[in-house]
C-alpha cells in the first residue's frame, strides 16, 4: 500500500454519521429555492420521519451497546460511547438547522402564498372564538387529564405520541394541591385543522392541535391556575425481538411482540423550546434519559404531521409538475389479453424502469395469470405491499379461481409486520399456500413466477425486481424490474421458492445469485477478477448502484481493486462506510449520492469482465444483513439491448448528473456536484 495512506486513519466511516449525512442531503432539497414550496415542506417532513426511524432503530442499537459497557473500538475508529457522542452532536445540529429553515423561510413563504398556520399570539377575536368552539366541541371531550399524585401515577406513553405537561397551582375540590398534570392527545384527533377562509382571512388557514390544547387546557382544570402547558413526545426502541430458537409459530409470536413495540425503552425526548428546566428534568427522570437525549423544538414536536398540507392543498404551482409514467410497448396494447401478454414475454425479455415507466405491466402480468385458464400456478414473494394493494387482490382472486397460489410473506418486514400478518390471513382463507420463509433470514428477494400449460408442457414466466411490489412506492422510488421467460432464470426461481417453502440442500442455481449462499462470494470474485485484469494492464471497470454500502469485506476488495488500477464508480444513496478518493487507498474510486424528486432505490452491479460486461439487477444492498441474514437475489441482464439500457440509465446518466448529485469526500463529507457545461438532471432526463 502506498505510504500516502496512513494506517492511523480508520478505513471505514461510521454508519450512523453517514446516515445523518444522507439526511443533510435530503434537507438540502428543502433549502433549495428552486424546489417548489410545498415540496420544500415535504422534504422537511421526510427528514423528521427519517430521524424517527433513526432513533427507533439505530440510536436504540447504540444505546444497547452502551448499556453492555462495550468499550471496543470499532473499524470506524470509535468506541460506542464516542460514536454516540458524535451522533448526538450531529443530530442536534441537523434538527436545529431543520427548524430554523421551517420558521425563518418555509412558513413565511407559505404565508405569502395564502397558506398560514395561525399562531395563538396572533389570533384575532373571530379566530380565537372559532378555536375555542372547536376545542370545546371536538377536542375536549376526547381528552383525559391526569393529575399526578399517589393515586394517579405517570401514564404509559405511546411511542411518538403527542403529549402535554401542564404546570398547575391551587387546591382542587378534594383538597388536593395541584402541581403537575399530563394530557395525552388521542391519535384519533387531527394534528392540523383547517379554519374557514372567512375566519382565517386567507385561502388556506390552519391551526395546530398543539395550539388548541395549549391555549384552552385550562378548561380541563377549572378552578386551578395553569402556569404553563408544554408539548412533548418520546421516541422508543421499536426493534422487535423474537426468540427464533424458542418460537413454534412465528405469526403468533410476532403478534405478541407488536402489542409491546410502542412501549419499548425511551431513546429520545422532544420538548417545547419554552419548557422550564425543572419540567424537562422531571420528564428526563421519568424516562431515564440524559440531557443529550433531549431535543428542544421551536415548532411542533411531531413535524412530520405537516406532510398532510402537501397533499391537501390544491396548489399545483407549489408542487412538482404532475408526472404520469408511461406504459411501454407492448403492454399498452396487450394488458387485457392474457394470451398476447404471455406471447410478448415469450418473444423477448422486457425491462421496466419505475417510476419513469408504469408499474401497470407488473399488475397486468399477475392479472393475466389470475384470469388465464392455461395458468396453473402463481408463486410470489411479498416484503412490503401496503394495506390497500391491487396486487394482493389479484393473488386472492387467483386463489379463488382455483389456481395454485403460493406466497412467501415476510412477517418481519420492519414497520409492515401488522399489514403482512393481515394479508397472510386473507390468503390462507381463500386456500393459498402461505409460507413465512426462513426464520432468521428475512425473505427480501422480489420475484413472481407464473406456471402456464402450453402445448401439453409447463412453461414458466417470471418477474424479478429491485423494489417491492407496492404500487404507491412504485410511483416514488426508482427501481428496475425484469419480465422474462428465460427458462434457466425461471427454473432457478422455482428452486428458490421450493427451498423457501420446504426443506433441502442449497440449490444449484445456474443463472441467479442468492444470499446467503452465492451473492457475496460472487461479488467478491468479480471484483477480484477486475483487479487481476487491471494488474495485467487490461481494461477493468466496476460500477455499482445501491442504497447502502457497509459490508467490510466488499469494501476491502474495492480498496484493493482501486490500488490495482480498477476504475470504480459507486452511486450510493444513503449510508456508506467506504472512504472514496483517499490517495494510496481508494484514489480510483468515485462515490456519488443522488437525491431528488424520486427516491433512488435500485440496486445494479456492473463488471467489465474482459468486455463481456456483466450486469446484475438485485434486491440486495452491499450490507452484512443482505449478504448473510436475508434471502436475496441477483439476476443477470442477458439481452444486449436491455443491458445497454441499464448501463445508460443507471450509470451513465448518474455520472453525468450535475444537478442532483453529491460527491463524497475522503472524510465522509459530501459536496454538491456543479459541473461545467449544460445542466444535466438524471431524473428529468428519464422522465422525458
Amino acid at each position: 500500500m502506498s505510504s500516502e495512506y496512513s494506517s492511523a486513519t480508520p478505513k471505514l466511516l461510521n454508519r450512523e454519521l453517514s446516515l445523518l449525512k444522507f439526511n443533510e442531503r435530503v434537507l438540502a432539497m428543502a433549502e433549495y429555492p428552486d424546489t417548489p414550496l410545498l415540496e420544500r415542506l415535504r422534504y422537511l417532513c421526510i427528514v423528521s420521519s427519517n430521524l424517527d426511524e433513526f432513533f427507533e432503530i439505530r440510536i436504540s442499537s447504540l444505546k444497547e451497546q452502551l448499556a453492555q459497557h462495550a468499550n471496543i473500538t470499532g473499524e470506524d475508529g470509535y468506541t460506542p460511547a464516542e460514536a454516540f457522542e458524535q451522533v448526538q452532536e450531529a443530530t442536534h445540529a441537523l434538527i436545529e438547522r431543520q427548524h430554523h429553515l421551517l420558521n425563518r423561510e418555509v412558513l413565511p413563504l407559505m404565508a405569502l402564498e395564502g397558506i398560514v398556520i395561525l399562531d395563538p399570539d396572533e389570533w384575532d377575536e373571530a379566530q380565537r372564538a372559532w378555536a375555542k368552539a372547536t376545542f370545546m366541541r371536538d377536542v375536549m371531550p376526547m381528552l383525559t387529564p391526569i393529575g399526578l399524585d399517589p393515586a394517579h401515577p405517570f401514564p404509559r406513553v405511546y411511542n411518538k405520541s403527542l403529549n402535554f405537561i401542564v404546570a398547575l397551582s391551587g387546591i382542587d375540590a378534594f383538597g388536593r394541591r395541584a402541581s403537575i398534570a399530563i394530557v395525552q392527545a388521542p391519535r384519533a384527533l387531527p394534528r392540523v385543522m383547517q379554519v374557514p377562509s372567512d375566519i382565517s382571512g386567507v385561502e388556506h388557514g390552519y391551526i395546530m392541535l398543539t395550539s388548541l390544547i395549549s391555549e384552552f387546557v385550562g378548561e380541563l382544570f377549572r378552578g386551578l391556575e395553569v402556569k404553563g402547558c408544554y408539548q412533548w413526545r418520546v421516541t422508543r426502541n421499536s426493534d422487535l425481538f423474537v426468540d427464533e430458537e424458542e418460537i413454534t409459530n412465528l405469526r403468533l409470536a410476532l403478534q405478541g411482540e407488536l402489542s409491546q413495540r410502542n412501549f419499548g425503552a425511551a431513546v429520545r425526548l422532544e420538548i417545547d423550546h419554552e419548557m422550564p428546566e425543572h419540567l424537562e428534568r422531571y420528564l428526563q427522570q421519568e424516562f431515564a434519559l440524559q440531557p443529550q437525549d433531549t431535543y428542544r423544538v421551536d415548532g411542533p414536536v411531531n413535524l412530520s404531521r405537516l406532510m398532510q398540507l402537501c397533499n391537501a392543498i390544491d396548489r399545483p404551482d407549489l408542487l412538482f409538475p404532475e408526472y404520469r409514467p408511461r406504459v411501454p410497448a407492448p403492454f399498452d396494447m396487450v394488458a387485457d389479453d392474457p394470451e398476447a401478454l404471455f406471447e410478448a414475454i415469450a418473444e423477448r425479455d422486457h425491462l421496466l424502469h419505475h417510476p419513469y415507466q408504469s408499474f401497470e405491466p407488473v399488475l397486468a402480468f399477475l392479472a393475466a395469470a389470475a384470469r388465464d385458464p392455461a395458468v396453473v400456478a402463481i408463486k410470489q414473494t411479498i416484503y412490503r405491499t401496503g394495506e390497500d394493494s391491487e396486487l394482493m387482490s389479484l393473488l386472492l382472486s387467483a386463489a379463488r379461481a382455483g389456481k395454485e397460489v403460493t406466497v412467501i410473506v415476510e412477517l418481519m418486514a420492519r414497520f409492515d409486520e401488522q399489514t403482512n400478518i393481515g394479508w397472510a390471513a386473507k390468503l390462507e382463507e381463500v386456500g393459498a399456500h402461505v409460507s413465512y420463509g426462513v426464520v432468521g433470514h428475512k425473505t427480501h428477494a422480489k420475484m413472481a413466477l407464473v406456471l402456464r400449460r402450453e402445448n401439453g408442457r409447463i412453461r414458466r414466466y417470471g418477474h424479478l425486481g429491485t423494489g417491492n411490489y407496492h404500487s404507491r412506492t412504485a410511483r416514488l422510488y426508482t427501481d428496475f424490474g425484469l419480465l422474462t421467460s428465460d427458462q434457466t432464470i425461471c427454473a432457478d426461481m422455482d428452486k428458490v421458492f421450493s427451498l423457501l417453502t420446504g426443506l433441502g440442500e442449497k440449490p444449484a442455481l445456474k443463472a441467479l445469485l442468492q444470499s446467503p449462499f452465492t451473492l457475496h462470494d460472487t461479488m467478491v470474485a468479480l471484483i477480484r477478477r477486475e483487479a487481476e485484469a487491471a494488474a495485467a494492464g487490461k481494461k477493468a471497470r466496476v460500477m455499482a448502484k445501491m442504497n447502502s454500502l457497509l459490508e467490510p469485506t466488499i469494501i476491502e476488495e474495492l480498496y484493493k481493486a482501486s490500488q490495482a488500477g480498477v476504475r470504480i464508480d459507486l452511486i450510493v444513496r444513503g449510508a456508506c462506510a467506504l472512504r472514496a478518493g483517499v490517495p494510496g487507498l481508494s484514489s480510483n474510486i468515485r462515490l456519488r449520492s443522488i437525491v431528488g424528486r424520486f427516491l433512488e432505490h435500485s440496486r445494479v452491479f456492473y463488471f467489465y469482465a474482459g468486455g463481456e460486461e456483466l450486469v446484475y439487477l438485485s434486491s440486495a444492498d452491499w450490507m452484512d444483513r443482505n449478504f448473510f441474514r436475508r434471502v436475496e437475489l441477483g439476476s443477470p441482464v442477458n439481452d444486449p439491448a436491455l443491458k445497454k439500457r441499464v448501463i445508460k440509465e443507471a450509470f451513465m446518466f448518474a455520472l453525468r448528473d450535475n444537478q442532483l448529485a453529491w460527491r463524497a469526500l475522503p472524510d465522509g463529507g459530501y459536496v454538491k456536484v456543479r459541473g461545467r457545461g449544460k445542466p444535466f438532471n438524471i431524473q428529468k432526463q428519464l422522465m422525458q
